[in-house]
Protein backbone atom coordinates (compact mmCIF):
# COMPACT_ATOMS: atom_id res chain seq x y z
CA UNK A 1 0.00 0.00 0.00
CA UNK A 2 1.67 3.63 -1.15
CA UNK A 3 0.20 6.54 0.85
CA UNK A 4 0.98 9.70 -1.50
CA UNK A 5 -0.41 13.28 0.30
CA UNK A 6 -1.54 15.73 -2.13
CA UNK A 7 -0.65 19.30 -0.56
CA UNK A 8 -0.04 22.72 -1.11
CA UNK A 9 -0.58 25.49 1.22
CA UNK A 10 -2.47 27.32 -1.71
CA UNK A 11 -6.00 27.34 -1.88
CA UNK A 12 -7.37 26.93 -6.01
CA UNK A 13 -4.84 25.13 -7.12
CA UNK A 14 -6.57 21.91 -8.13
CA UNK A 15 -5.39 19.49 -5.15
CA UNK A 16 -8.88 18.50 -4.57
CA UNK A 17 -9.82 17.72 -8.01
CA UNK A 18 -6.20 16.21 -8.54
CA UNK A 19 -7.06 13.72 -5.76
CA UNK A 20 -10.64 12.94 -7.13
CA UNK A 21 -9.85 12.38 -11.46
CA UNK A 22 -6.11 10.90 -9.99
CA UNK A 23 -8.20 8.78 -7.40
CA UNK A 24 -10.69 7.31 -10.53
CA UNK A 25 -7.86 7.22 -13.00
CA UNK A 26 -5.57 4.90 -11.09
CA UNK A 27 -9.52 2.73 -10.24
CA UNK A 28 -9.93 2.81 -14.20
CA UNK A 29 -6.48 0.71 -14.47
CA UNK A 30 -7.58 -1.66 -11.72
CA UNK A 31 -5.93 -0.35 -8.54
CA UNK A 32 -7.96 -0.19 -5.34
CA UNK A 33 -7.96 3.55 -3.93
CA UNK A 34 -8.68 5.33 -0.99
CA UNK A 35 -9.19 9.05 -1.04
CA UNK A 36 -8.91 10.09 2.64
CA UNK A 37 -10.64 13.41 2.88
CA UNK A 38 -8.24 15.70 5.48
CA UNK A 39 -9.47 18.88 4.51
CA UNK A 40 -12.64 20.23 6.59
CA UNK A 41 -13.95 21.82 3.17
CA UNK A 42 -15.02 18.15 2.45
CA UNK A 43 -14.94 19.13 -0.89
CA UNK A 44 -13.25 15.50 -2.01
CA UNK A 45 -16.37 13.94 -0.72
CA UNK A 46 -18.89 16.28 -2.10
CA UNK A 47 -17.11 16.20 -5.63
CA UNK A 48 -17.46 12.00 -4.89
CA UNK A 49 -21.20 12.23 -4.38
CA UNK A 50 -21.46 11.16 -0.82
CA UNK A 51 -24.15 14.04 0.69
CA UNK A 52 -23.32 15.25 4.48
CA UNK A 53 -25.73 13.28 6.53
CA UNK A 54 -23.85 9.69 5.12
CA UNK A 55 -20.57 10.73 6.78
CA UNK A 56 -21.08 9.43 10.11
CA UNK A 57 -18.02 7.67 10.31
CA UNK A 58 -15.68 10.27 9.20
CA UNK A 59 -11.61 11.47 9.02
CA UNK A 60 -12.29 13.47 11.90
CA UNK A 61 -13.50 10.09 13.98
CA UNK A 62 -10.40 8.51 12.40
CA UNK A 63 -8.37 11.51 14.11
CA UNK A 64 -9.85 11.63 17.57
CA UNK A 65 -9.61 7.71 17.86
CA UNK A 66 -13.30 7.15 17.55
CA UNK A 67 -12.87 4.91 13.77
CA UNK A 68 -11.00 3.46 11.84
CA UNK A 69 -9.68 4.01 7.96
CA UNK A 70 -11.71 1.13 7.50
CA UNK A 71 -14.85 2.17 9.22
CA UNK A 72 -14.75 5.38 7.59
CA UNK A 73 -14.17 4.08 3.95
CA UNK A 74 -17.24 4.12 1.48
CA UNK A 75 -17.59 3.05 -2.03
CA UNK A 76 -17.79 5.50 -4.49
CA UNK A 77 -20.05 5.74 -7.90
CA UNK A 78 -16.39 4.45 -9.54
CA UNK A 79 -15.43 0.59 -9.10
CA UNK A 80 -12.21 -0.01 -7.20
CA UNK A 81 -12.54 3.96 -5.50
CA UNK A 82 -13.31 4.72 -2.01
CA UNK A 83 -13.48 7.69 0.12
CA UNK A 84 -13.14 8.64 3.74
CA UNK A 85 -15.32 10.94 3.83
CA UNK A 86 -14.64 14.37 6.29
CA UNK A 87 -16.66 16.81 7.93
CA UNK A 88 -16.31 20.51 9.33
CA UNK A 89 -15.73 18.56 12.71
CA UNK A 90 -12.62 18.63 11.34
CA UNK A 91 -11.94 22.50 12.24
CA UNK A 92 -11.44 21.58 16.00
CA UNK A 93 -9.38 18.69 15.67
CA UNK A 94 -6.25 20.58 16.30
CA UNK A 95 -7.26 21.79 19.79
CA UNK A 96 -8.92 18.16 20.99
CA UNK A 97 -5.41 16.64 19.91
CA UNK A 98 -2.87 19.22 20.76
CA UNK A 99 -2.30 17.76 24.27
CA UNK A 100 -1.63 14.52 22.95
CA UNK A 101 1.93 12.94 22.86
CA UNK A 102 1.25 11.30 19.38
CA UNK A 103 -0.53 14.33 17.85
CA UNK A 104 1.01 14.08 14.67
CA UNK A 105 0.59 10.57 14.09
CA UNK A 106 -2.75 10.11 14.62
CA UNK A 107 -3.04 9.77 11.09
CA UNK A 108 -0.29 7.38 10.95
CA UNK A 109 -1.43 4.68 12.97
CA UNK A 110 -4.41 4.90 11.33
CA UNK A 111 -2.54 3.51 8.40
CA UNK A 112 -0.60 1.48 9.91
CA UNK A 113 -3.77 -0.59 11.39
CA UNK A 114 -4.89 -0.36 7.56
CA UNK A 115 -1.77 -2.17 6.58
CA UNK A 116 -2.52 -5.03 9.53
CA UNK A 117 -6.39 -5.94 8.75
CA UNK A 118 -6.47 -10.01 8.38
CA UNK A 119 -9.42 -10.45 7.32
CA UNK A 120 -9.95 -12.63 4.28
CA UNK A 121 -12.98 -11.05 3.21
CA UNK A 122 -10.84 -8.09 3.15
CA UNK A 123 -8.97 -6.81 -0.04
CA UNK A 124 -6.44 -4.29 0.57
CA UNK A 125 -5.92 -0.96 -1.04
CA UNK A 126 -2.91 -0.38 -3.09
CA UNK A 127 -3.19 3.52 -3.10
CA UNK A 128 -4.01 5.68 -0.62
CA UNK A 129 -4.12 9.59 -1.68
CA UNK A 130 -4.49 12.22 0.94
CA UNK A 131 -6.49 15.44 0.23
CA UNK A 132 -4.88 18.22 2.69
CA UNK A 133 -6.69 21.50 3.33
CA UNK A 134 -5.05 24.59 1.62
CA UNK A 135 -2.23 25.14 4.85
CA UNK A 136 0.36 23.86 6.83
CA UNK A 137 -1.56 23.04 9.75
CA UNK A 138 -1.54 20.27 12.21
CA UNK A 139 -3.62 17.45 9.87
CA UNK A 140 -1.41 18.34 6.98
CA UNK A 141 1.17 17.45 9.22
CA UNK A 142 -0.43 14.21 10.18
CA UNK A 143 -1.00 13.51 6.37
CA UNK A 144 2.83 13.83 5.64
CA UNK A 145 4.02 12.13 8.63
CA UNK A 146 2.15 9.01 7.72
CA UNK A 147 2.78 9.18 3.57
CA UNK A 148 5.76 7.79 1.37
CA UNK A 149 5.15 10.41 -0.80
CA UNK A 150 4.38 14.21 -1.71
CA UNK A 151 2.21 15.40 -5.06
CA UNK A 152 2.43 18.96 -5.20
CA UNK A 153 -0.24 20.12 -7.43
CA UNK A 154 0.77 23.81 -8.72
CA UNK A 155 -1.14 26.05 -10.63
CA UNK A 156 0.13 27.97 -13.67
CA UNK A 157 0.16 31.12 -12.05
CA UNK A 158 2.62 34.28 -11.08
CA UNK A 159 3.16 33.25 -7.18
CA UNK A 160 3.60 29.35 -7.76
CA UNK A 161 7.26 29.21 -6.94
CA UNK A 162 6.66 31.02 -4.04
CA UNK A 163 3.96 29.01 -2.53
CA UNK A 164 6.14 25.48 -3.64
CA UNK A 165 9.57 26.57 -1.80
CA UNK A 166 7.45 26.71 1.71
CA UNK A 167 5.77 23.64 1.14
CA UNK A 168 9.15 22.05 0.19
CA UNK A 169 10.45 23.59 3.55
CA UNK A 170 7.91 21.92 5.63
CA UNK A 171 8.56 18.56 3.84
CA UNK A 172 12.30 19.16 4.46
CA UNK A 173 11.46 19.81 8.13
CA UNK A 174 8.84 16.97 8.44
CA UNK A 175 11.25 14.61 6.89
CA UNK A 176 14.05 15.52 9.49
CA UNK A 177 11.35 15.20 12.79
CA UNK A 178 9.11 12.69 12.17
CA UNK A 179 9.37 10.69 8.68
CA UNK A 180 12.41 10.06 7.50
CA UNK A 181 11.45 8.21 4.56
CA UNK A 182 9.28 11.12 2.98
CA UNK A 183 10.29 12.09 -0.56
CA UNK A 184 8.97 14.37 -3.45
CA UNK A 185 7.04 12.02 -5.87
CA UNK A 186 6.26 15.35 -8.05
CA UNK A 187 4.85 18.61 -9.12
CA UNK A 188 2.03 18.29 -10.95
CA UNK A 189 1.16 21.33 -12.99
CA UNK A 190 -2.46 22.52 -13.23
CA UNK A 191 -5.07 25.03 -15.11
CA UNK A 192 -2.42 25.29 -18.08
CA UNK A 193 -3.78 27.96 -20.62
CA UNK A 194 -1.66 27.85 -23.66
CA UNK A 195 -3.24 31.18 -24.61
CA UNK A 196 -1.67 32.97 -21.92
CA UNK A 197 2.11 33.84 -21.86
CA UNK A 198 2.30 33.91 -18.49
CA UNK A 199 1.31 30.21 -18.03
CA UNK A 200 3.78 28.97 -20.57
CA UNK A 201 6.59 31.30 -18.44
CA UNK A 202 5.84 29.70 -14.88
CA UNK A 203 5.88 26.16 -16.38
CA UNK A 204 9.42 26.84 -17.64
CA UNK A 205 10.51 28.13 -14.60
CA UNK A 206 9.20 25.06 -12.59
CA UNK A 207 10.41 22.56 -14.81
CA UNK A 208 14.29 24.93 -14.50
CA UNK A 209 13.30 24.91 -10.21
CA UNK A 210 12.59 21.54 -9.82
CA UNK A 211 13.80 19.23 -12.81
CA UNK A 212 12.79 16.05 -13.18
CA UNK A 213 10.51 15.92 -10.61
CA UNK A 214 7.90 17.98 -12.47
CA UNK A 215 5.33 15.49 -14.18
CA UNK A 216 5.69 15.71 -17.97
CA UNK A 217 1.93 16.06 -17.92
CA UNK A 218 0.23 19.28 -17.92
CA UNK A 219 -3.37 19.23 -16.53
CA UNK A 220 -4.87 22.41 -18.86
CA UNK A 221 -7.43 24.44 -17.62
CA UNK A 222 -11.00 22.77 -19.10
CA UNK A 223 -14.87 23.93 -18.41
CA UNK A 224 -15.66 20.19 -18.26
CA UNK A 225 -13.33 19.32 -15.14
CA UNK A 226 -14.50 22.60 -13.62
CA UNK A 227 -18.33 21.29 -14.17
CA UNK A 228 -18.06 18.22 -12.82
CA UNK A 229 -18.02 18.37 -9.09
CA UNK A 230 -20.99 19.96 -9.25
CA UNK A 231 -22.95 17.12 -10.39
CA UNK A 232 -21.00 14.59 -7.57
CA UNK A 233 -18.78 12.89 -10.32
CA UNK A 234 -14.91 12.62 -11.38
CA UNK A 235 -14.67 14.43 -14.86
CA UNK A 236 -13.39 11.13 -16.09
CA UNK A 237 -17.36 9.90 -15.40
CA UNK A 238 -18.65 13.04 -16.32
CA UNK A 239 -16.77 13.66 -19.76
CA UNK A 240 -14.30 10.85 -20.71
CA UNK A 241 -13.48 12.24 -23.81
CA UNK A 242 -12.84 15.81 -22.52
CA UNK A 243 -8.96 17.47 -22.80
CA UNK A 244 -9.12 17.18 -18.82
CA UNK A 245 -10.05 13.55 -17.90
CA UNK A 246 -7.28 12.29 -20.85
CA UNK A 247 -4.41 14.48 -19.16
CA UNK A 248 -5.48 12.55 -15.85
CA UNK A 249 -5.61 9.09 -17.44
CA UNK A 250 -1.95 9.99 -18.55
CA UNK A 251 -1.02 11.60 -15.16
CA UNK A 252 -2.00 8.19 -13.52
CA UNK A 253 0.07 6.29 -16.18
CA UNK A 254 2.89 8.44 -15.45
CA UNK A 255 2.54 8.14 -12.19
CA UNK A 256 2.57 4.40 -11.93
CA UNK A 257 5.73 4.05 -13.83
CA UNK A 258 7.13 6.12 -11.78
CA UNK A 259 6.32 4.55 -9.05
CA UNK A 260 7.69 0.85 -10.44
CA UNK A 261 11.00 3.51 -10.44
CA UNK A 262 10.35 3.97 -6.74
CA UNK A 263 10.10 0.47 -5.86
CA UNK A 264 12.71 -0.57 -7.96
CA UNK A 265 15.17 1.66 -6.63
Amino acid sequence: MRVLVLANQKGGVGKTTTAINLGTALAAIGEKVLIADLDPQGNASTGLGIEKNNRKSSTYHVMVGEGTLRQAAKPTSVPGLFIAPSTLDLLGVELEIAASADRAHRFKKAIDELGKISDPDYTPFTYVLVDCPPSLNLLTVNALAAANSVLVPLQCEFFALEGLSQLLSTVEQVKRTLNPGLTIHGVVLTMFDPRNNLASQVVADVRKHMGAKVYDTIIPRNVRISEAPSHGKPVLLYDLKCAGSQAYLKLASEIIQREKALCAA
